[in-house]
């Protein structure tokens, strides 16, 4: 079922805004939040002696009332939330802004059997949780969710610790304030709908076996794989892009000139872009998020007719995820020489060798061709990337965009402790060679460990113990291990005591182990003249600047071996899950990731 956002009411200007005294700013921004006038009664304590900046910062601000109230406020904002499709909607004594927000998802058209469902739901929410559900159902884009898609959500959401679940209300809450604050002030997030549709659209490749159960999965030089690559080169073109193209391990290329193209001082590029594959049953705009951004620039200066000084060069790396083979960063690597000869000999689970699929994608598969990719440092001004948080921290802080001061360094292992498998009810405590028991030690030492250090992470994310039975002492143990640190020194000081630890737990209870390194990736701390260009360019926004590292590896990291480089993180919905179906973004925070992009570019 389509919707159709909820027509806006009068338009509203920030200087009205920023002219009016404390009783006129309380009623002009009121019913943007359910009958809570004291957020912006304490927002208007709080705005600047100048007023606030932008949109952008006076909805943070907003937001920021609310995260520094009490419990108890907090709890009273929630509550003075009407029910999806309950007595209020009924009864027709809702707020005009909730009416016409339940009407838009189709709520007030509820089948019976709809009815019935969120009626019941409505009443587990609240025995659980004591508090009505809330969620901005006109949705990430604006228009509207589909009845399903509130349903689906709402059961989902039903089986959340308390904890989690207050703090998504609150998000929801300011969703609908931000939806409403646009309809007040007749904002439309035009280039955040643009990217945000170009993201759902890619999203309909997927490869077999997933795509049939609704799942997006793209693996490398897949059908669904070349078919996103294809249609990303025709969006390029159809942006204004000078030069776009396919390469040697099917990155997408795309070029738009500087102004003095052809001169004897042909401009400098700067380098930008992400990833295009996914995870197997991952989200729409890991990576993806990163070559859509620019292009909405690019595809902006084309209608504008503007050349910047510097050209700018957007790549669609073909492989970062590793999923179908072991070579990852397989798409950057090449444009930084470090494309491993030996990954060509490499067999994917189904026996298919890397050359040989290559070949048949009308890639030549030659180390020749490959070698051709590598990009010269003295032509290229950096490396900048635009990526998806994956994480909860921006949600935390009610902050649509992030800094990132460095990409973290990791290690990663597979091991397997062995002991003696023997009968559970005959061995006594004491005498016991459990290998299992030694794992579980490991990982709560992981844990302590790198909990004690800032920006540090360990985790034991594998565990397998083959063979084994209810009644059968575990024998032995399969784990993985990854360690990450904003720096190398402070990951291999983590990376030696964990293995020390491992030791020294398999001496004390008489077992063995084996350890084999699989990954080993430095730290890239960002640049700090680049970084600063991101801060800058988040400033223009009115917004404030948080610095944040990353903890999962990006292209930038394989960049980072010949250019200076920078990232900025945008925040996702839905807790910030990544790698998983409920990885979102909503079309408001990727207009300002745009917007932030724009406003490096033209500081360049």
């Amino acid at each position: 079922m389509s919707t159709t956002a909820v027509p806006p009411s009068p338009v509203l200007s920030l200087s009205l805004l920023n002219a009016a005294d404390e009783d006129a700013f309380v009623a002009l921004l009121d019913g943007v939040y359910e009958h809570s006038p004291w957020i912006a009664r304490r927002a208007f304590a709080a705005r600047p002696a100048d007023g606030f900046a932008s949109l952008a910062a006076l909805k943070h601000a907003l937001a920021s009332v609310v995260r520094e109230a009490a419990l108890d406020e907090q709890f009273g904002l929630i509550r003075a939330h009407p029910e999806l499709a309950g007595k209020a909607m009924v009864a027709k004594t809702l707020t005009a802004e909730s009416t016409g927000e339940q009407r838009a998802a189709g709520l007030t058209q509820c089948t019976p059997e709809e009815f019935a469902r969120l009626q019941q739901l409505n009443a587990d929410y609240n025995a659980r949780f004591g508090w009505p559900f809330i969620l901005a159902v006109r949705g990430p884009r604006g228009e509207g969710l589909t009845r399903p898609q509130i349903i689906d959500t709402f059961a989902r959401r039903l089986n959340a610790h308390p904890d989690i679940e207050r703090a998504e209300c609150l998000r929801n809450v300011h969703r609908i304030a931000e939806i409403r604050l646009n309809d007040k002030f007749g904002v439309e997030p035009r280039l955040g709908n643009q990217v945000w549709d170009w993201a759902e659209s890619l999203a309909r490749f997927s490869d077999p076996g997933f795509a049939e159960n609704g799942q997006l999965t793209v693996l490398y030089l897949t059908q669904a794989h070349r078919a996103v690559a294809a249609q990303l080169a025709d969006w390029m073109r159809e942006c204004g892009f000078d030069e776009v193209g396919i390469d040697a391990v099917g990155n997408v290329v795309g070029v738009y000139h500087g102004e003095d193209h052809g001169q004897p001082g042909e401009a400098p590029r700067l380098l930008t872009g992400s990833h295009y594959d996914t995870v197997r049953n991952g989200g729409k705009y890991d990576g993806r998020l990163g070559i859509l951004v620019p292009m909405a620039c690019v595809r902006e200066l084309h209608r504008q007719g503007r050349r910047l000084k510097h050209g700018l060069e957007v790549v669609g790396f073909s492989e970062e995820e590793g999923q179908r083979y072991k070579a990852t960063f397989l798409g950057s690597s090449a444009l930084v020489g470090r494309f491993d000869p030996a990954w060509l000999d490499q067999a994917d689970a189904d026996g298919v060798v890397l050359r040989d699929l290559m070949r048949d994608a009308g890639l030549p598969a030659t180390m020749d061709a490959i070698q051709a990719l590598r990009r010269d440092p003295a032509r290229y001004l950096g490396f900048v990337e635009v990526h998806i948080e994956q994480g909860p921290v921006l949600n935390e802080l009610d902050l649509p965009l992030g800094i990132v001061t460095s990409i973290n360094g990791s290690l990663r292992y597979v091991g397997e402790v062995r002991g003696l498998a023997s009968h559970a009810g005959t061995t006594p405590m004491g005498r016991r060679r459990d290998a299992a028991a030694a794992v579980a030690e490991l990982i709560l030492y992981v844990e302590e460990r790198a909990g004690a250090v800032p920006e540090v992470v360990g985790t034991v994310g594998q565990l397998q113990v083959p063979n084994g039975s209810i009644n059968v002492i575990p024998g032995r143990c399969r784990f993985s291990l990854d360690l990450r640190a904003t720096t190398d020194a402070a990951r291999d000081a983590l990376d030696a005591d964990v293995r020390a630890r491992l030791a020294e737990i398999c001496e004390r209870r008489g077992l063995s182990f084996t350890l084999e390194r699989t990954e080993a990736a430095a730290a890239a701390p960002s640049d700090a003249h680049w970084q600063s260009r991101w801060e800058r360019a988040v400033g223009v926004l009115g917004l404030p600047v948080h610095r944040m590292p990353s903890g999962a590896g990006h292209d930038a990291m394989k960049l980072h071996q010949a250019l200076p480089q920078a990232m900025l993180f945008q925040r996702g919905l839905n807790l910030g899950i990544s790698h998983n179906p409920l990885e979102a973004i909503s079309n408001d925070d990727t207009e300002l990731c745009v917007r932030a992009f724009q406003a490096l570019l033209d500081e360049l």
